[in-house]
């Protein structure tokens, strides 16, 4: 990668491009949930194109991990270019204050139609955690508005993630999760167990009885419960009861208290149902999607409301939802986004996600009963094999980039969520190698 007006500088090989911009990385780049110039294996990548990446050395990796699950119809999609580029050839961006577009209208209206009923209003903002901000906020200005200004807290599970900004890291786990080292600076919010009823089974009273016991002894406090529906994600891709779901919605319909469903990860058919809401048959009183959105191709996402909170925040001063991200709203995410939903409604996208859950199932039994394994546990398009002991990340990432596959364990999780569109073929060495790596791992214990 030449330095401007220097040609003639241009790295010859592939191996000389890598190790520039390996270089380069070292010197300057700051990746995700690492240290400055950390000495972590670092994989550079010249392209990608439906369920593979192509590494600068010519290596192919099958992609397990969905870009962080995101690129739910793989890479280089020409439905979403086409997209990209006839939304380039009208406008990339225009402020959306003031100001209106098709992309952004039709994507609300899409929005509107394919989530639970009450929910009418669609806020457009960057990503992930700014839309859990964006609830937050509008949870906490729905409160003052209504004349509950002591509502100011949050009940969460432990167990959850809701993102990286600030108040989004105050309602994800305070004990296992990411952020303990700004527990003194956050909001102290009130936490739940993590639900012990499994996806698949019945909540019995007592399995529920702690969380409803604090949302009764809170309910002056407390502007929502904020939860992840029955995927936990990020926090330890924990699957629960849809039965405890419904539970939580019964609770917080009784003690008058908001429901914020963070679908973040969960959006878009990833669970086999679009939303995972849906197995529990509930609407939440707010809903955030992202990820998914725009199939990974640009930052979007979105938090959803009902008019009844719309109109309530509406009714006080200032008058106004107190929140308005530069580049809401933007034509060119929103066109992909339209695109991507679309993309995924044409297909029979639940038999899909059911033939990938089934390969999963079977792909990654033979982890089960292996010595240090906890459990292998399967949901929709998301397989996970639970180990004892921490992943030790640099040797297994080598291992798995090794074996031609890009898969990135976290904790003592090692878990796959593939594209959408993965093959039979691509699925079953995604297992193979996932089971390979697993066993040596077991094979190394005493």
């Amino acid at each position: 990668m030449p330095e401007p007006g220097s040609a003639d500088q241009a790295p010859t090989t592939a191996a000389a491009a890598g190790d520039r911009l390996l270089t380069l990385d070292a010197a300057h780049a700051w990746h995700p949930y690492s240290a400055a110039g950390s000495a972590d294996p670092l994989y550079p990548v010249r392209a990608a194109a439906g369920c593979e990446i192509e590494l600068v050395d010519g290596r192919r990796l099958i992609d397990g991990m969905a870009s962080w699950w995101c690129v739910i119809h793989g890479y280089n999609h020409p439905r979403l270019n086409q997209a990209a580029a006839e939304q380039l050839g009208r406008m990339a961006h225009v402020m959306f204050g003031g100001l209106t577009h098709a992309p952004a209208v039709d994507l609300i209206e899409r929005l509107v139609h394919l989530t639970p009923a009450p929910l009418t209003r669609v806020f457009l903002c960057d990503s992930g955690s700014v839309a859990v901000e964006v609830a937050m906020k509008m949870a906490l200005q729905y409160q003052q508005a209504a004349g509950r200004p002591r509502r100011t807290r949050f009940l969460s599970l432990r167990g959850g993630y809701h993102g990286d900004t600030l108040h989004a890291m105050s309602v994800c786990d305070p004990v296992t999760g990411m952020h303990r080292l700004f527990d003194g600076l956050l909001p102290q919010q009130v936490f739940a167990p993590r639900p012990a009823a499994a996806f698949g089974a019945p909540c019995p009273p007592a399995a529920i009885a702690a969380c409803a016991e604090l949302i009764a002894s809170h309910r002056d406090e407390l502007a929502a419960v904020i939860l992840e529906p029955i995927v936990q994600g990020a926090g330890g891709m924990h699957f629960y009861s849809a039965d405890y779901l419904a539970q939580v919605r019964a609770l917080c319909d009784v003690h008058d208290v908001l429901l914020i469903a963070d679908e973040i990860a969960t959006g878009f058919g990833r669970t086999g149902r679009l939303f995972a809401c849906e197995h529990a048959g509930i609407a939440p009183d707010l809903m955030t999607v992202g990820k998914a959105l725009t199939g990974g191709y640009l930052t979007l996402a979105a938090t959803l409301t009902t008019a009844n909170v719309a109109a309530t925040i509406a009714s006080a001063a200032p008058g106004v939802f107190m929140h308005g991200p530069t580049f809401m709203g933007n034509p060119l995410a929103c066109a992909i986004a339209n695109a991507s939903i679309d993309l995924l409604l044409a297909t029979d996208w639940s038999a899909n996600i059911a033939r990938i859950e089934a390969a999963l199932r079977a792909g990654l039994a033979p982890c089960q009963g292996l010595s240090g394994v906890v459990d292998v546990r399967v949901l929709g398009a998301i397989g996970v094999v639970e180990l004892a002991q921490p992943v030790p990340m640099p040797l297994v990432q080598k291992l798995f980039v090794d074996h031609g596959v890009w898969v990135r364990p976290f904790g003592r999780l090692i878990y796959l969520m593939p594209p959408y569109i993965i093959s039979r073929v691509q699925l079953q060495r995604l297992t193979d190698v996932v089971c390979v790596v697993v066993n040596g791992l077991s094979a190394q214990r005493p």
